[in-house]
């Protein structure tokens, strides 16, 4: 019965990891790199500002919706292990799973409360920034490789 749905299901997901990854990649490649450029106290309330607004209906089905179709993908690939493109399969909607909502829920998004716990204008705020710049980008950068592996995999799952 699922494997019916598979190939419709993989090219959702190879469009939903493809589009997130997409996001991140313009976060490491352009957005972080400008705010890093603000002061401390303007980089940390821009963030703080793209932090409350990018939790949008279609980013959180984009970015979570993919990860529950990815769920659905490994149960579908392991059912039907012997089918050409199983492995590819079971990698991206693993990869897809642990780089993007597992590391945005375990260090990014926590990494957003402790900006947003700080006043941008104390003495804190600058080295706050600071070390929220590197490990944020850092595990951005992870988001950012491992959701356009999973497209990739996706892809080649479907070949």
């Amino acid at each position: 019965m699922i494997s019916k749905f598979l190939p419709t299901l993989t090219f959702i997901a190879a469009i939903g990891a493809g589009v997130v990854g997409g996001v991140f990649f313009a976060f490491s490649n352009f957005v972080m790199p400008a705010l890093a450029r603000l002061p401390a106290a303007g980089g940390i309330a821009a963030m703080n500002s793209i932090n409350v607004a990018v939790i949008t209906p279609m980013f959180m089905t984009a970015l979570f919706g993919t990860g529950l179709i990815c769920l659905v993908l490994i149960a579908g690939a392991i059912i039907g292990w012997g089918q050409p493109g199983s492995l590819w399969l079971l990698a991206g909607a693993l990869i897809y799973l642990v780089g993007n909502p597992i590391v945005t829920m375990v260090f990014n998004v926590p990494l957003n409360g402790a900006l947003a716990a700080v006043d941008p204008a104390s003495s804190n705020g600058a080295g706050v920034w600071t070390d929220f710049l590197r490990d944020w980008v850092m595990w951005n950068h992870v988001r950012t490789v491992t959701a356009i592996m999973a497209m990739a995999s996706f892809w080649f799952a479907a070949r």
